[in-house]
Order: C-alpha cells, then sequence, then structure tokens
C-alpha cells in the first residue's frame, strides 16, 4: 500500500524509500546504495560522514545542548536475490534483485531521522552515530564486520528497527527479552552405494537413508528438548538422483535450526549429528555433517525498551504499543547487542492480507514511514539525555 502524505518532509522519505526499491543490491554489493546514502548525508547539516567498510556509510552527530550519552542508530540497506512481482511503477529494475524485506524502508526512515536531528544540534545532548549497515542478509552479516572495526567503541546504547508486513500500520512491538530466534543451519551428504533400481539388494540406498534421517532429527526438538524452550529444526533442501532406474551414490540435504536458549543452541550440533550417525551406522553408509553457526539471538534490553516505551507514547500517540511475541525469524543486530545494550523495534507496516517477506510480491504501507522516522529522532534525544 502507497502513502499520499501532505507533509513534505515525510513526503522526501517516501520519495527516498522508492528510489532505493528501485535500485536494490545484493549483501556486500551494495555500492550504489551506499553512495546514494553518503551523497544525501552530506546535504544534510552538522554531521561527519565516513565509509567504515567499502559498502556501508556512518554519519556522526554532535549535539551542542551539553554532554550526554552516545546512541548508535541503525539500518540495514541490502536487497534479496528474488525476482519482483509487485507490478509498482518503482518496482526493482535490477533483475533478480528487490527489496522483499523492508531495508528499503528501513534506510530511509535512518536518512529522514539524520535530517530531523543534524538540522537542529541544539535540541541534542551527547552523539548520534548513524550507521547504514550493509549485508544484513548474508552471513557472516555487516554488523559484525562493523563492530569487529571499532563501530562501538564509546557507545552506550544501540537502537535498530525493522518493518513487519504482518503487522499492521499504527502498531509497533516493544518487547523486553527475547525477540529473535539465533538462525543456524546445516549440510549433510549422506554417502552410500548406488546401483540398478532393480536390484536394491546390491546398493546402499541413500535415499532411503535420507528419509530415515529426516524423521529422526525431528526427535531432537519433540523429544529431547525442554519443552518450554523454543526451538524450530527444519529440513529445507533435499538433492539425490538423476534417473528413475537408478539408486545414487548420494543425497544431499539441508535446513535450518532457530533457537532462543544458547544452551541448547551449543548443544545441538552434536545431537543431531548422533541420529545422523546412528542411522547411517545402521545402514552401512558414511555421511559428512557441517553445522553453521548463524548470527546470536536478539534479546531487547529490558531498561532500554522500557524507555521506548515512554518515547512512543509521547512521539507517537495515536500510535498502539504492543508487547509482541518472540519470533523465529533471525537478525544480525544482535551483534551490537553483545557489547551494548539495546533494543531492535518492529514497526507495523502491512496487516493479514499483505505479501510475506521474502516474497516476491511483498510490499509495505509507506504510512509506517513515518512512525519509525518518529522513533528514531525521539529516541536520539531522550537516550543520549546523561543518566
Amino acid at each position: 500500500m502507497t502513502a499520499s502524505p501532505t507533509d513534505a518532509p515525510a513526503t522526501q522519505v517516501i520519495e527516498w524509500r522508492r528510489w532505493l526499491h528501485q535500485h536494490p543490491e545484493l549483501s556486500f554489493q551494495e555500492h550504489g546504495t551506499a553512495q546514494y546514502v553518503e551523497d544525501l548525508l552530506r546535504s544534510f547539516p552538522n554531521l561527519s560522514v565516513s565509509r567504515p567498510t567499502p559498502t556501508s556509510v556512518l554519519a556522526i552527530l554532535k549535539g551542542t545542548a551539553g554532554p550526554g550519552r552516545t546512541v548508535l542508530l541503525r539500518a540495514d540497506m541490502d536487497a534479496l536475490p528474488i525476482q519482483e512481482d509487485t507490478g509498482l511503477a518503482f518496482a526493482s529494475v535490477n533483475p533478480g534483485v528487490m527489496h522483499a524485506c523492508g531495508h528499503d524502508g528501513h534506510t530511509a526512515m535512518l536518512l529522514g531521522a539524520a535530517r530531523e536531528l543534524s538540522a537542529h544540534p541544539e535540541a541534542l545532548r551527547g552523539e548520534v552515530r548513524f550507521i547504514f549497515q550493509h549485508a544484513e542478509e548474508l552471513f557472516p552479516g555487516g554488523a559484525r564486520e562493523l563492530v569487529d572495526g571499532g563501530l562501538l567503541d564509546g557507545v552506550d546504547v544501540a537502537v535498530g528497527t525493522h518493518l513487519m508486513s504482518p503487522v499492521p500500520a499504527g502498531v509497533i512491538v516493544l518487547r523486553e527479552g527475547p525477540l529473535l530466534a539465533a538462525p543456524d543451519s546445516f549440510d549433510l551428504t549422506i554417502h552410500g552405494h548406488g546401483g540398478h533400481a532393480a536390484f536394491p539388494h546390491t546398493t546402499i540406498d541413500p535415499v532411503v537413508i535420507a528419509a530415515q534421517v529426516i524423521l529422526g532429527l525431528q526427535t531432537v526438538i519433540s523429544r529431547q528438548r525442554d519443552p518450554v524452550k523454543a526451538g524450530v529444526l527444519s529440513v529445507t533442501t533435499l538433492h539425490g538422483g538423476t534417473a528413475h532406474n537408478v539408486i545414487p551414490g548420494e543425497v544431499a540435504l539441508g535446513g535450518s535450526v532457530r533457537i532462543f536458549d544458547p544452551d541448547l543452541r551449543a548443544a545441538m550440533p552434536e545431537r543431531m549429528e548422533q541420529v545422523v550417525r546412528g542411522i547411517t551406522d545402521a545402514y552401512g553408509a558414511t555421511y559428512t555433517f557441517t553445522y553453521h553457526t548463524g548470527y546470536d539471538a536478539v534479546n531487547n534490553d529490558p531498561a532500554v525498551t522500557q524507555v521506548l516505551r515512554e518515547v512512543a507514547a509521547t512521539a507517537l500517540p495515536d500510535v498502539t504499543v504492543h508487547p509482541g511475541e518472540p519470533l523465529m525469524g533471525g537478525e544480525d543486530f544482535s551483534a551490537y547487542m553483545t557489547r551494548v545494550p539495546g533494543s531492535f523495534i518492529l514497526i507495523g507496516a502491512g496487516g493479514p492480507d499483505a505479501a510475506p517477506h521474502h516474497h516476491p510480491k511483498f510490499d509495505i504501507d509507506e504510512r509506517a514511514l513515518d512512525s519509525g522516522t518518529t522513533m528514531y529522532v525521539a529516541a536520539a534525544r531522550r537516550l543520549t539525555q546523561p543518566e
């Protein structure tokens, strides 16, 4: 859904979002996006602008109202390898690449906040760092690279946002504690012994073994986990065989593991491999198993989140603030939270009939952009205040 605002600043944020939507770039390839953002930031007053990495942009604003804390405001900029099918007038011009997760909106909202805050340094204490981050969608992610490069040196608190198509515009989610899960992945190849489909007894059939492994892996979650500790294990890829009359020599599969509890997460590789080992040994097969540790879970700091609730009540009186529920999606914003307290805000930008994230028809209700911009500005002014 598009918006028709009468407010000039809100209109500008929408125009920026549409340009970004039309020119998406994949993770670690955001060269044009970063240049667009840098050029806009350099047109705003009172900002020190730099490139921490080739495809990220940092702007620093020092308030003139007195000493205070340093706050990091973050937006991600990368797109996804999806062919867009929205029919929008500003649909992607880059074949096979699409902003299907709202990062165009995140970037536009933070640009709007940077413009507003930089125009009024007298209304700000301390320092605000605006980080336009690359590569949220592709592990190891851009956040970790920025943290390792010293972005958080001297930072007291971090705030991020995410537009959510399942949540209606006019609603924001501010939840203390666990919000988004740690998204890990795995690859498994089962090595059998192929042969003619008419003589299965002369083979070690990796297709049958793979079927048993897929079922067996489900018990790691359903029977080896404390039921009150949420977890999801999904086998999402399965490849094997090239002909109807040939039993293949191997089958490859892979999938996703999403967990909040760090102890359960640490135990998953060994528990999964025990299942794989037992089944393949029983059939006389071998295997190659690789577990990939992804981003940490996003856990919102209770104190920061409570401040943001107070900020929302004042800055967005017509918006409903909801505590929400933990989600199994993942986000590399967690890399900032390993070093400083922070909170990740979910902003409603759709509704029950909206296309889901990572879908060719994904779009946002652009009325949500004003809520995000306002939250960034109000959060910066409040959180930079001395404790």
